[in-house]
């Protein structure tokens, strides 16, 4: 998207990272970089800890981002040093990447605004070109709108574990064969990040990005960060309120994780809300046979794509070059229906692989033929390592195979598609344990979460967990709407009313917030 994704993520040069490019020039005056004050705040032991003062003390030397939208945008870029480890600040150091769009309304500036687009694993460095739409003037003209790489992805000192597929994230198939091929793969990919980055790639974690944002925080001088993120960017902006609250200022969380299922739950809770949206989408497509051609009903539609799977499982669809197997055809839906605005490049989609598996002589659409080429011919710069990073570095994984194949066969029957995606096992089954236990996110911090009833990446229900978690919080729940990320992504007036009144005022509303379909 220039929408986000919570995964399944590809790149578009240094814009938001997502399944659909979700997620990157004026003249820089002379001597454009600035000192920061280090302003220090009483606040939990993370914010009293000794040795960072020489980070949020560093001098940002701003310059052009060197990408085309980011300076047409008048953006600035910068690198910031941070400890690779902060349980050691003064051992080596790495620099995480992030761009500026100056607030114009200096005499109202309210402050700087970080941001992330989710993933984990999605480059940041231009998401605020896409927020900064649904912002009234009076919003964005007040913050210093901050895009950032977090540790471990795109300029911030990227992973790349030198993976021969571009995602450990992909379906376990519709047999034990099928789960067993998973099984080694996803084991061949943890060892190829244990070997090739070695114990460095422990840091690449939540936590550690949190702790980064604040030494940004520091450097530019801030004494508190207003913050904006989608998906994955909830959880880091979640666990940044937990280390540091007395610097969190307001704070906006689109499509939320559950911080107590972050992880292997947060997995298998996207298999019921993507089975309902292939049932949504397959109603869609029906009442469009006549240009599709993929049946007149919704369970008709929906047969033919399983047959699809089962026939893959046989023999890989043959497609412009690529082979569709089993393991990549859930896939290749799980990305549109994140969205209903793309039901029909979905439906496109799936007529092109149907008539490929006839036989015939058909060419991929140029979104298909980007998702595959992502999953399948992966490249330094596309390769999604950074996301297992942060993923199997934040929480450990359940190890045991069978684990995964019990809770795959238990929802066998009601998630035909995606049950073998969200229940089972990824890279993570195989890492190194993390260096942390997970953050316990329960604090009183104010902060506005938005999350639509049909969202299939971050379900509902994670959504009104953190609201529960996060006491401080009000929840606007966009009705019976299917999408993932909405403020910036999905027009909808009462979310944008909602969302810039708290910007602009910083006053939460003073009950739950309902907002349906414009």
């Amino acid at each position: 998207m220039a929408t986000v994704a919570m995964v399944f993520t590809r790149r578009k040069s240094l814009r938001v990272k997502g399944l659909r490019q979700i997620a990157l020039g004026a003249t820089l005056a002379a001597g454009a970089g600035i000192a920061g004050t280090g302003i220090a705040v009483a606040d939990t032991a993370e914010a009293r800890q000794p040795g960072l003062d020489r980070y949020h003390h560093q001098r940002v030397d701003w310059k052009a981002c060197g990408d085309k939208d980011l300076d047409a945008a008048g953006a600035q870029c910068a690198d910031v040093t941070v400890p690779l480890d902060y349980s050691r600040p003064g051992g080596r150091t790495i620099t995480v990447a992030i761009s500026r769009l100056k607030a114009t309304d200096t005499r109202n500036r309210r402050g700087i605004m970080l941001s992330n687009p989710g993933g984990p694993g999605g480059s940041g460095l231009g998401m605020m070109l896409d927020v900064r739409k649904a912002m009234t003037a009076d919003v964005a003209s007040r913050y210093d709108l901050i895009g950032m790489d977090p540790r471990g992805i795109g300029r911030s000192t990227p992973v790349d574990c030198g993976w021969p597929v571009g995602t450990m994230l992909r379906s376990s198939g519709i047999d034990r064969a099928g789960f067993d091929r998973t099984v080694r793969l996803e084991a061949d990919l943890a060892k190829r990040c244990a070997a090739t980055e070695g114990p460095d790639i422990r840091q690449i974690t939540t936590r550690n990005t949190a702790r980064d944002m604040d030494v940004v925080r520091g450097a530019l001088g801030e004494r508190k960060i207003s913050y904006f993120g989608w998906s994955y960017g909830t959880y880091l902006g979640a666990v940044y309120s937990q280390l540091f609250p007395q610097r969190s200022d307001r704070i906006v969380l689109d499509s939320a994780v559950d911080p107590q299922r972050y992880g292997v739950g947060m997995f298998q809770a996207m298999g019921k809300p993507n089975e309902a949206a292939l049932d949504d989408w397959a109603q869609w497509t029906a009442a469009r046979d006549a240009e599709y051609h993929l049946g007149k009903t919704g369970p008709q539609v929906r047969e033919l794509f399983e047959g699809l799977i089962r026939g893959a499982a046989k023999s890989p669809i043959h497609l412009g070059g690529y082979q569709v197997d089993e393991h990549l055809l859930p896939m290749l839906a799980f990305s549109p229906l994140a969205d209903p605005r793309r039901n029909g490049e979905l439906a496109t989609s799936v007529r092109r692989l149907a008539d490929a598996a006839a036989g015939k002589p058909v060419e991929p659409t140029p979104e298909l033929e980007s998702d595959l080429r992502f999953v399948t011919k992966p490249t330094p710069e596309t390769q999604n390592s950074g996301q297992a990073a942060v993923l199997c570095g934040d929480v450990a994984a359940p190890r045991d195979p069978e684990w995964y194949w019990r809770n795959i066969q238990r929802h066998r029957a009601t998630q035909p598609v995606f049950g073998g995606f969200a229940n089972g096992p990824s890279a993570c089954a195989s890492w190194a344990r993390p260096i942390e236990p997970p953050t316990d996110v329960h604090n009183a911090v104010p902060a506005l979460i938005v999350q639509a009833t049909g969202d299939t990446r971050t379900a509902y229900d994670e959504g009104v967990a953190l609201h529960k978690a996060m006491t401080g919080s009000r929840l606007v729940t966009l009705q019976d709407v299917r999408v993932h990320a909405v403020f910036g992504n999905y027009p909808n007036t009462c979310v944008e009313n909602t969302v810039n009144a708290y910007f602009r005022d910083g006053a939460l509303p003073r009950t739950d917030t309902t907002c349906r379909e414009n």
